[in-house]
């Protein structure tokens, strides 16, 4: 208890602390919604507005967003995870000055992180804390154990959904099981590939309801993402379509949605700098009962 307590007031940290960086865990329900080229995007537009970006594809076993951007990385998460390398040595440069922590494909051993290797990630990202400004968590789809801890300790959760009937049935999915098992009470919904700017609206508007309803949250709406052939183009040439087409309607909303999330106050509960990752993990590591010699710790 006595390490408990000494590991809170470290968490607290002092007054007047240096301001975080803002952590925002970009997810989704199903597959193919976008998710990976929205935070690409989103990276590219908070840069031009003078952040300092970093990007973590945490979809661990199938990650992409370095061939989104035609990068070929030498080394990977799994290399970090691995006590291979550092962060620093799997770090490439993106874009516009945004940085990438690329992490490996196929791996299936990659797709439920232990506690040593939680603990090893978010030690390494600590050192990052004071370099970066905006934090972006690229999730895999789905619900699994994976995207289901890198929302949790994000500050803000953007859920992703197209008008697909199935996209938003699995949206609500991921803001189901965050809010029952983890005690979310706040979502922003992005309605990417929209034909309209009210067919977005109509989506939220239904979306909300039954969130509200059903699971007593809120959801914030970030916004529409419009459906743009020039976007198709940007990903077949492995570049954004900030940067290849600047002047196409999805380039022209995505600079208009960074400056819009930059202008939003951030939640005042500290779950999402890194800094506070890593303590977390090691508080919530020390109060825990040590298992029986022999047993081992569930996730």
């Amino acid at each position: 208890m006595d390490q408990a307590r000494t590991l809170r007031k470290w968490a607290e940290g002092p007054s007047g602390a240096p301001r975080q960086p803002r952590v925002i865990a970009v997810t989704s329900g199903k597959g193919g919604v976008g998710k990976t080229n929205v935070v690409a995007n989103l990276a590219v537009a908070f840069s031009q507005l003078g952040q300092r970006v970093l990007i973590l594809d945490a979809d661990l076993a199938l990650g992409n967003v370095d061939v989104l951007f035609g990068i070929v990385p030498p080394y990977t998460l799994e290399h970090v995870l691995l006590g291979e390398k550092s962060i620093s040595e799997i770090m490439v440069q993106g874009p516009a000055g945004i940085r990438i922590l690329p992490t490996s494909s196929g791996t299936e051993e990659m797709t439920q992180l232990t506690a040593e290797q939680k603990l090893i990630l978010l030690s390494a990202l600590e050192r990052l804390e004071e370099e970066v400004d905006i934090f972006l968590i690229d999730t895999a789809a789905g619900i699994s154990s994976n995207v289901i801890y890198f929302n949790t300790v994000a500050q803000e959760i953007v859920v992703v959904a197209t008008p697909e009937p199935t996209s938003i049935t699995d949206a609500y999915a991921v803001m189901k099981v965050l809010s029952r098992q983890h005690d979310e009470k706040r979502f922003n919904l992005l309605v990417n590939m929209v034909r309209g700017a009210q067919e977005g609206k109509e989506i939220f508007k239904k979306l909300s309801r039954v969130a509200d309803q059903f699971l007593g949250v809120a959801v914030d709406y970030v916004g529409a993402i419009p459906y743009d052939d020039y976007l198709r183009m940007a990903v077949c040439e492995q570049k954004t379509v900030m940067e290849r087409y600047p002047s196409a309607r999805s380039s022209l909303r995505f600079s208009e949605l960074a400056r819009e999330i930059l202008q939003r106050p951030v939640s005042p509960i500290p779950k999402g700098n890194v800094q506070f990752l890593w303590k977390a993990f090691l508080f919530q590591n020390a109060e825990r009962p040590r298992a029986p010699s022999g047993g081992g710790m569930k996730e």
